[in-house]
Parts: structure tokens; sequence; C-alpha cells
């Protein structure tokens, strides 16, 4: 299948790997040229522009950090002179679909679908869950909406991608709320884990008994072992997702739940700790770094930390 690939971060260079390395011809770009000619070297076909990149392919694949960067991309973006540069909604061909698997606003996924139709294309919403250790062994969950023929044509490469495909309707938006509400309660877990991990620390308990205690006796989950072990051992660079693109994500939450007139209140107050961290300079560290908020807001020394 013939794909182009726009956005080679630390999710979608691993996501592009595994579709070229099933056989797809896989055309990429990316803002920063060295991560590309990565791919290039194994047999992708390295793009100058976006526009490049959608010439002539069956499906293109968003991977972008941001509404803005993704809004650049396939709409353009104008000039101090108001000169307007084309996007590549102007150039993908007649019938071929665009994959968004970029965490991206309720109302820009909506606004996507929308002009994609209005030029014969189609277009995919399938965000994903997963950390790029995921994604390099192709194991993400991917939360597809839209269309169910075009879905069905991108089947073969969300099977390269992940090791699940939930599908949650023909309306775009539903996979974009479900990514967004996801993230929200993976954040509230983060400033959970922070809170509750300061609170014996402090009293004099070890935090990495207690996560033993209460993922053995009251979750026994995975991400609560995996998140809680990346707090205790503060394992927060390199950055998988960095703390500043988690905030991105809850404001996005904050305002697909105003769209529809339903209260989170936890949402706001997750948003404040976001806020606070990347206050204190964090906001280049891994979301987890959330958890930094709470131990500092309660005087623990480092030393206390272990």
């Amino acid at each position: 299948m013939k794909v182009g690939f726009i956005g080679l971060g630390n999710m979608g260079l691993p996501m592009a790997q595994n579709l070229l390395r099933a056989g797809h011809e896989l055309t990429v770009y990316n803002r920063t040229r060295s991560r590309a000619e990565r791919l290039g070297r194994e047999g992708a076909y390295v793009a100058d522009s976006p526009l490049d990149v959608a010439l002539d392919v069956e499906m293109l694949i968003t991977m972008l950090a941001d509404d803005e960067a993704v809004e650049e991309v396939i709409f353009g973006v104008s000039n101090v002179k108001g000169a307007k540069a084309r996007g590549v909604l102007h150039v993908l061909g007649s019938g071929a679909i665009h994959v968004s698997m970029s965490t991206i606003s309720v109302r820009l996924s909506q606004r996507l679908a929308e002009m994609h139709v209005r030029s014969g294309q189609a277009y995919v919403a399938a965000p994903v869950f997963g950390r790029p250790e995921a994604a390099a062994e192709g194991k993400l969950w991917i939360v597809v909406a839209g269309p169910s023929d075009q879905i069905e044509k991108c089947r073969p490469l969300f099977e390269v991608m992940g090791q699940g495909v939930f599908v949650v309707g023909e309306a775009v938006a539903a996979s974009n709320v479900v990514k967004l509400a996801g993230n929200f309660m993976i954040a509230s877990m983060i400033e959970t884990l922070g809170e509750a991990f300061a609170l014996v620390r402090k009293s004099g308990v070890d935090a990495k008994q207690f996560l033993e205690i209460i993922n053995g006796v009251v979750f026994k989950s995975l991400i609560y072992q995996d998140y809680g072990t990346r707090i205790i051992e503060e394992r927060f660079a390199p950055a998988g997702f960095k703390l500043r693109l988690g905030l991105k994500d809850i404001k996005l939450a904050l305002e697909a739940a105003e769209d529809i007139s339903t209260p989170m209140p936890l949402v706001s107050v997750i948003r404040n700790q976001f806020v606070s961290a990347i206050a204190c300079g964090h906001g280049e560290i891994d979301w987890v770094g959330l958890a930094r908020v709470s131990p500092d807001n309660a005087g623990i020394d480092e030393g206390l930390r272990v």
C-alpha cells in the first residue's frame, strides 16, 4: 500500500518504521529532517515538504503534536503579508484517506472530516493509547471512528501498528473524545499517585511498599504498577510524552466538556497541577513528572524521595 506519513516524533517514528518493515511503500516527512532520513536508510522516500508526501498516496497518516501543527500541514498557513501557503488538503488525491492519529481537539477533528469530504477525500480519526515502547513493538491500542468502509481499508495498517483496534462509530469525534477522556483518567491517576506517595513518604512509609500493597490488594493494574514505579524511581527523562503536551490534552478535554455542557470539576484541578509543574520548569520532562508537584508542595526533601 502506498502510504504517506507526516510527523516522526517519539511515537510517529516507530509507527512509520513498522509500516515500512511490513512492506508498505512509504513516503515520510518530518520538520527535523534527520529523523526522516533514518527511515530513508531503510527504504522510505524522504520528502522535502508535506505537500510532496501527499502526492500519489492511498493513505496519509499524520502523527503531530497538536492542533496547530495539524492545521498547518492540512490547511496551510498564512504569512505576515496575508499570502496563504497551500496545505496537503489541496494536493491529496481524490479518494485518498487522511488518517489522523494525533491527539487533537474534537472541534478540529470534525472540521477535518468536513473539509476532506468537500475535497473528495476521506477522513478517519484514529488516536492511539500507548507509550513509545509500545509503538516500537507494534502494540498500540488504536481507537477508530469514521466511515466503516474507509476504516476497513485502513485496517491492514492498524494491524501493523497496534495490538488492538476499537471502532467507536462513524462520527469521527467519538474517537477523539475517547482519547481525551482516557488521557484525563491517566493524568488523574498520576496526580493521585503523586498525592498518595507524598502522604506516605512524609509519614515515614516506604513508597515502594505502599505501591506493592495498594496495587496488590486494591487495583492489580499494570498501568498503576508501571506509572507508580516510574514516579518512585523519578524516571522523568527522556520524556516519552512531554508534560506540556499533557497540559494540552487536559485543556482539550475541558474544551470538549464545555462544548456539550458536561461538568468535569476534576479536570480543572488537574489542569492547575500541570500549570504548577510547568511554572517550576518541568514542561519538557515526561508527564509522570506531574507527580513531583505534590511532594514539592508538601515540603518533602530530595532525601525522602526513595
